[in-house]
């Protein structure tokens, strides 16, 4: 078992590559209550386009993943839901555009649920009868998302700058799409993704690390799985250019919903080269739209924005993007002042106090979110998939200038790489 420590934080993280191939992580939290596990494979919404084992190439519905991960929880004589309900955990699982995860939070029977946890993921059951079934309760679900004003505003922001990768598809699928998913292709997914060399497990809380790492290594000794099969997604190739500079949709709201979205215009990077793109561009959008920046009183004392205005940004090797959004009572407006604002930074260049006052938030809030379990089991992950470690943030963070936020500044917004999406009430007339 090797032991790190990221002593500027303050973390031990134990990992050891089990004879399987599964990615072993602990984080001891000690004095901690609550232990978190997540079970992850890397396997998520736009992975519907890839070579079997045998070589065959498959393109599966979409939303299979998503309604892959739903049927993970049914058994044949027994119910997982219930089996955690006795160990006094909660359990849950997500289905995100590149990774499935699966996990519980407790305070009592570790052991236990730590058991459990590994053996219903490992153990697929499906039946014809219970895909059938499914299709009608992700039907209900997919409904549900299209009448939500803020799922959809985000998701034709993704239609907009996206004209092929997949990310511009739900992640749910579509009623049509899901009604294709048979028995057979579940299972074809669940062997081509669902190896444990394909996956990730963490543990963080308060645990002695070496009797859980034996527990581990119990649990999968004692199981038999094929060689890993060599994983090959396929995917279009994304030109630069957004797809729609606009997208509007009309929904019963009280006042319209605006997200503007810039798209990376080069990808490909990696490892500490995106993460440091990542880190970059949060810190550019604090100082240009943060709550104390004075375009954010601007437009909050002027009422174009209310106190749901958000900014966030998205990275992955292939796709990234930045969202800028709010409740505004004039998204046209909004996006111009966005326009206008990034022209006029550009033109002055960052303030050096700014600057400064940026990167020590975004440190101070990162420290205080290691204090949740929650976080980082839900950051780990999605790091360490991306061959970054989640403690190594701070000091990115504090090795970032300046000069490297004005050049993300300069790449990233670019007026050509930029698309709004809408959503307000229809106009009387219509």
């Amino acid at each position: 078992m090797q032991t790190t420590v990221f002593e500027q934080v303050n973390e031990t993280v134990y990992h050891e590559t089990l004879p399987n191939g599964l990615q072993v992580y602990l984080v001891p939290k000690q004095g901690f209550s609550k232990t978190y596990a997540v079970f992850t494979t890397r396997y998520g919404s736009i992975d519907s386009h890839f070579r079997t084992r045998n070589g065959e190439e498959v393109h599966v519905p979409d939303g299979i993943a998503h309604f892959l991960e739903h049927k993970m929880f049914e058994k044949q004589d027994w119910d997982v839901m219930h089996e955690f309900s006795k160990n006094g955990a909660s359990c849950n699982a997500f289905t995100s555009f590149n990774r499935t995860a699966y996990l519980f939070s407790c305070t009592d029977k570790l052991e236990a649920n730590l058991n459990l946890l590994l053996d219903y993921v490992q153990e697929p059951y499906f039946s014809d009868a219970s895909v059938e079934k499914e299709k009608g309760i992700i039907g209900q679900e997919i409904t549900m998302y299209d009448d939500n004003p803020d799922w959809k505003v985000y998701m034709n922001l993704l239609k907009a700058m996206y004209q092929r990768y997949p990310i511009n598809i739900e992640i749910a699928g579509t009623i049509d799409s899901i009604s294709k998913i048979t028995k057979e292709m579940l299972y074809q997914c669940y062997e081509t993704f669902y190896h444990p060399a394909n996956m990730l497990l963490l543990v963080v809380g308060s645990f002695a690390p070496e009797a859980v790492m034996e527990l581990i290594r119990n649990n999968q000794a004692a199981k038999q799985f094929p060689p890993a099969p060599k994983i090959e997604r396929i995917f279009p190739e994304e030109p630069a250019e957004v797809a729609k500079q606009r997208i509007e949709h009309h929904l019963p709201v009280g006042i319209p919903k605006c997200m503007i979205g810039f798209k990376e215009k080069q990808c490909g990077l990696s490892q500490e080269a995106l993460l440091k793109r990542e880190l970059a561009t949060k810190l550019l959008l604090d100082i240009a739209f943060g709550t104390s920046s004075a375009l954010y009183q601007k437009w909050y004392d002027s009422g174009l924005i209310t106190e749901n205005f958000d900014v966030d940004y998205s990275g992955e090797q292939d796709y990234g993007y930045s969202i800028i959004g709010a409740d505004t009572p004039d998204p046209d407006r909004l996006a111009e002042e966005v326009k206008l604002g990034i022209e006029t930074l550009k033109q002055s260049g960052i303030a050096e106090d700014d600057f400064e006052r940026a990167k020590r938030k975004k440190i101070g809030q990162f420290l205080r979110s290691l204090n949740s379990v929650e976080f980082i089991a839900n950051q780990f992950t999605s790091y360490k998939f991306n061959g970054n470690d989640l403690f190594s943030v701070v000091p990115m963070l504090e090795s970032i200038t300046r000069e490297d936020v004005e050049e993300r500044m300069r790449e990233h917004f670019l007026p050509e790489q930029m698309s709004v999406s809408i959503v307000r009430s229809a106009s009387p007339q219509e």
